[in-house]
C-alpha cells in the first residue's frame, strides 16, 4: 500500500472521528498524518480544530463543517482560508490579552493588519459589512485595541450572520475576562438567539 493511500485513509478516519465528536481520536489521527507529512495543511488545520473542540470551543464544529463545504469547491483554497481564519481567531485572543496594555502603534510595525477604526471607516462610507469583513478576513487581520471596538465588532458579527464566529471570539474573551458583565450579557444574547434558531 502506498504511503499516499494510507495518508488519505488516516485523514478520512480523523474526519470521521471528528464528526462523531470523538475529538481525542481525531486529534491523534490528524497528528499522525502531520508527523509523516509536515506540510499537510489539512492535517495541521485538523489538529487545531480538534484541540479547539477538546477545549470546549463551540465554534469548532461549525468551522469544521464550513471547512468540509469549502473543500468540495476548491481544496487548496479551503486549506488557506481555514488557516487564515484559525490564525485570525488565535491572533484576536492574543491581542485581547495585551490590547489594553501595550500601545498599538508600536505593535503595528511588526504585523500586517487593518485597525478596527479604519475598518469602521469603510463601513461608515457605505461598505457592506459581510463583504468587507470576508475580504479582510482572508487577506489580513483586524487589529482591535479598544474594548468598546471589540464589543461593536461582536455585535456586527452577530447582526450579519457570523454568530458561530462571534461565539468563538466571545468565549475566548470571557476566558480572559470572566467577570466582564458586558461580555457575559452578549454571550447570553447569542446563546438565546441560537436556541431560537434551533
Amino acid at each position: 500500500m502506498s504511503s499516499n493511500i494510507s495518508k488519505y485513509k488516516i485523514l478520512s478516519q480523523a474526519k470521521e472521528s471528528f464528526t462523531k465528536a470523538d475529538y481525542q481520536r481525531a486529534l491523534e489521527k490528524f497528528a499522525e498524518v502531520l508527523q509523516n507529512y509536515p506540510n499537510s495543511k489539512e492535517a495541521y488545520n485538523g489538529v487545531i480544530l480538534s484541540e479547539m473542540a477538546l477545549s470546549g470551543e463551540e465554534g469548532a464544529e461549525a468551522l469544521f463543517d464550513y471547512y468540509e463545504v469549502l473543500k468540495e469547491e476548491d481544496k487548496e483554497e479551503a486549506d488557506a482560508i481555514m488557516r487564515e481564519i484559525l490564525e485570525t481567531m488565535d491572533g484576536t485572543i492574543e491581542k485581547l490579552s495585551e490590547a489594553f496594555a501595550q500601545p498599538l502603534r508600536e505593535r503595528l510595525e511588526f504585523e500586517d493588519g487593518i485597525l478596527y477604526s479604519d475598518f469602521k471607516k469603510l463601513l461608515d462610507e457605505g461598505a457592506d459589512f459581510k463583504e468587507t469583513f470576508e475580504n479582510i478576513m482572508f487577506s489580513t487581520k483586524v487589529l482591535i485595541t479598544q474594548k468598546e471596538d471589540f464589543i461593536d465588532f461582536l455585535e456586527k458579527l452577530i447582526e450579519n450572520g457570523f454568530s458561530e464566529m462571534a461565539l468563538a471570539y466571545l468565549e475566548n474573551a470571557l476566558s480572559l475576562y470572566p467577570t466582564d458583565k458586558v461580555l457575559a450579557k452578549l454571550l447570553k444574547k447569542l446563546v438565546q438567539g441560537k436556541q431560537l434558531e434551533n
